[in-house]
């Protein structure tokens, strides 16, 4: 099967000034992105985020490495490649001037769909989206989650089998965030392949198939959510909720330094006369993950993006 993405040794260097070092924003990459899944790409701003997608999307060269997507080489088939994929950036690319549909008329013309095919896509998309009662809106007096729907509902104007989503929930409120969620998993159960990065480490979590976290331009881990906590666990806890004589109840923890089982069997050693409700064994979560691996916090990356905003995955 043919990956979405296949990524060697990306590297973007930035050449600032002769008083000052060359920047590497993206130094060495490789990573794959399967068939019909949702990649996460997280760090902190600065870390190459952006920048690969730019490099991905042919709005930026490499400086060296190779990348295909669709099983088209990026050297000499963005053309191709363009036609196939639909990026959302983080600040919209639409215009404020055209009505809700003529948005989406125009990025289907750009696209190359068929005149013919047009109305009828945008009008699906429209009620797809929710903004059907805002078809002949101006795109400046959308709200900012309206505004965010429309830009990736132009993105899907041409069918793509790849989109890219740069923090499509940034400073939305906790329903539009909700709702955008909602759409982007709904891409992946129709086979669509998404590739997105966020700052909300719950979001993620949520809706990725397998993360990658980059940093100063490096990737430091990549795998599923399950298999990263995994990896950050030192000890395993294994935490017993237990009820007593008189009715209370009460919770603990043990490590389990000798495995799993062997604390089961103590903690039931232990428990005599009470009664056992729930055993559990705690993992870390991916905001742990996230400090491990980077040396940073949740709440330092949500800070850099201005604040908390609608990205709360509480939906």
């Amino acid at each position: 099967m043919t990956e979405a993405i296949h990524v060697e040794g990306l590297t973007k260097i930035y050449t600032i000034s002769k008083d000052h070092p060359p920047l590497r924003a993206v130094d060495g990459i490789d990573f794959t992105v399967h068939p019909g899944e949702v990649f996460g790409f997280l760090g902190p701003n600065g870390a190459g985020k952006t920048t690969t997608i730019r490099m991905l999307t042919g709005l930026t060269h490499l400086t060296s490495g190779r990348a295909s997507l669709l099983g088209l080489d990026l050297a000499s088939d963005l053309p191709r490649i363009k036609k196939r994929i639909g990026v959302v950036p983080e600040v919209s690319n639409l215009y404020d001037e055209l009505t809700a549909f003529d948005n989406l008329i125009f990025a289907m013309q750009l696209y190359g769909v068929p005149r013919t095919e047009r109305k009828t896509r945008a009008e699906a998309l429209l009620e797809r989206f929710r903004l059907s009662d805002k078809r002949d809106a101006p795109f400046a007096k959308l709200s900012r989650g309206m505004k965010r729907a429309l830009t990736i509902a132009a993105a899907l104007a041409h069918h793509p089998q790849l989109v890219f989503l740069d923090e499509p929930t940034t400073g939305l409120d906790v329903m539009s965030a909700r709702n955008l969620r909602k759409m982007i998993a709904g891409l992946r159960d129709e086979g669509v392949t998404v590739f997105l990065t966020t700052h909300y480490l719950e979001e993620a979590e949520r809706l990725c198939d397998r993360i990658a976290i980059i940093v100063k331009g490096r990737i430091v881990g990549l795998d599923s959510v399950a298999k990263l906590k995994t990896q950050v666990q030192d000890t395993p806890v294994v935490e017993f909720s237990l009820r007593d004589m008189d009715g209370q109840i009460q919770t603990r923890y043990m490590e389990t330094i000798s495995g799993v089982d062997a604390a089961v069997r103590q903690a039931l050693q232990q428990a005599e006369g009470y009664e056992i409700l729930k055993i559990n064994t705690v993992q870390p979560s991916l905001e742990d993950v996230f400090v491990k691996l980077t040396g940073l916090s949740a709440e330092a990356m949500l800070v850099e993006k201005g604040g908390k905003g609608g990205g709360n995955a509480s939906g």
